[in-house]
């Protein structure tokens, strides 16, 4: 990535989703992608660098990729965004806190619903929001085509796909999206999952038991 130009991702709750800082340091901008916890720390990141926090982008509305969100817009200001189709998601908050045995966080507002295709990102960082239900009916990924990098969340992982035994789930559908949404952007793409480690589209093209043939949905 250009030197102008940042991305920080590092781990962050009891599951450790993969949270996202990316920002121009040249105009101070910034995004932060599923803030699903530790918020603090977060916020440690954008003062160290003076950077103004302009959208917070949520793949999905589970709690380990949201949880935080609510406490974030309100000490920036800045909109939140995810599909509208995950709302149902979001209004189960209680018991996926309970789930996970932690407190409820509180619930965020829903600022613009990230339908497919939308625009998102900050000038230097422009991302495509690309919508991959089957992990929760209104998944997405962001793909940033200028630094070849797709923020995947929870639907595709390095060795695996996202879990469909939750509520909103479907196998087929998960498998759809990733191979008529992603796995159609080039191969040397960078993929951040939502958990664990980075790996790119041929890498998983090649090893992915999810995407060998005869996996096609």
């Amino acid at each position: 990535m250009p030197s102008e130009l940042l991305r920080e991702t590092f781990p962050v709750g009891p599951l450790r989703c993969n949270c996202t800082l990316l920002a121009n340091l040249e105009t101070r901008e910034a995004i932060i992608i599923d803030p699903g916890d530790e918020i603090t720390d977060i916020l440690t990141r954008l003062a160290r660098r003076q950077l103004t926090l302009k959208q917070i982008i949520v793949t999905h509305a589970h709690i380990d990729h949201i949880g935080g969100a609510a406490q974030l817009r309100r000490v920036t200001g800045a909109p939140v965004l995810f599909h509208q189709a995950d709302l149902p998601i979001l209004g189960m908050m209680e018991m996926q806190a309970a789930w996970l045995g932690v407190p409820t966080p509180e619930k965020v507002a829903l600022d613009q619903s990230a339908d497919d295709g939308i625009a998102a990102g900050i000038p230097g960082l422009e991302a495509e929001v690309i919508h991959t239900p089957g992990h929760t009916p209104g998944s997405l990924c962001l793909y940033f085509p200028k630094q070849e990098l797709l923020l995947a969340g929870d639907t595709l992982f390095a060795g695996s796909v996202g879990r469909t035994d939750l509520p909103g789930g479907d196998t087929r559908a998960l498998l759809r999206s990733i191979h008529t949404r992603l796995m159609t952007l080039p191969e040397h793409t960078l993929v951040v999952p939502g958990h664990g480690e980075e790996t790119t589209l041929g890498q998983e093209s090649e090893t992915n038991p999810f995407l060998q043939p005869g996996m096609q949905p």
